[in-house]
């Protein structure tokens, strides 16, 4: 099946935790680079057509024993890397803070680098982790439906899965909907697809309105021929 409808999928990064308060969560921006600015917190996730910072919440103790505080500086340093454009870099690091200190953050840094890297199996399995620890998190379930996507062996129905639990936790989420409702467009469930549509494009994307009429002429034709 082919997905080049609803392409390029990107990936929402995750921001450093000394810097989330200060730069909080942005809207949609331009599809020009992977990540904008490069920039990683502990909120933010992946986005399909539109891109904003990821999210990925994980407390974290205001009094750290030297194995979190290590962890912590690692996580930092590969928000830097990533900043940087030295993706491999940050990988390592993200993986020597998962190591020393398992959490939601430093497991889906690891999978943005991961998803770079085109080692889609690995961003799998780090946000599926990711997950595991926090299953709240929106941009955790988009990021792994961008994943699901774009793997060797494409499975559009665990991102579409993935897809409608991010919707469901971020309801007023206009990229999480335009995301779902170009998965649905590709796998031919137009009237859901026309929905989600139309929620984003409510909620401030724009560009889904050339998208609407696509999906209702496509209705309409398929009706022509009924």
């Amino acid at each position: 099946m082919s997905f080049s409808s609803i392409l390029p999928i990107l990936p929402r990064a995750s921001l450093s935790i000394s810097r989330a308060l200060a730069i909080g969560r942005q809207s949609s921006g331009s599809i020009s680079a992977v990540l904008r600015s490069h920039k990683v917190s502990t909120h933010h996730s992946v986005v399909f057509a539109q891109r904003r910072w990821a999210t990925s919440t994980t407390s974290h103790s205001t009094a750290l024993d030297p194995a979190e505080s290590e962890a912590l500086r690692c996580l930092e340093q590969g928000t830097q890397m990533l900043e940087d454009g030295e993706v491999e870099a940050a990988r390592s690091l993200y993986q020597r803070s998962v190591e020393i200190k398992r959490t939601a953050s430093s497991l889906f840094n690891l999978g943005v680098t991961h998803y770079h890297l085109k080692e889609f199996d690995d961003a799998i399995q780090a946000w599926k982790d990711s997950i595991a620890l926090q299953p709240s998190s929106p941009d955790a379930h988009t990021n792994l439906a961008s994943a699901y996507v774009l793997s060797p062996i494409s499975r559009p129905d665990l991102a579409l899965h993935h897809l409608r639990i991010a919707a469901t936790l971020s309801p007023d989420d206009p990229e999480i909907a335009f995301n779902l409702a170009a998965v649905l467009e590709a796998t031919g469930q137009l009237d859901e697809a026309l929905v989600q549509y139309q929620r984003s494009k409510d909620h401030g994307v724009e560009r889904a309105a050339m998208h609407i009429r696509n999906v209702s002429a496509k209705i309409l034709g398929q009706k022509l021929k009924e």
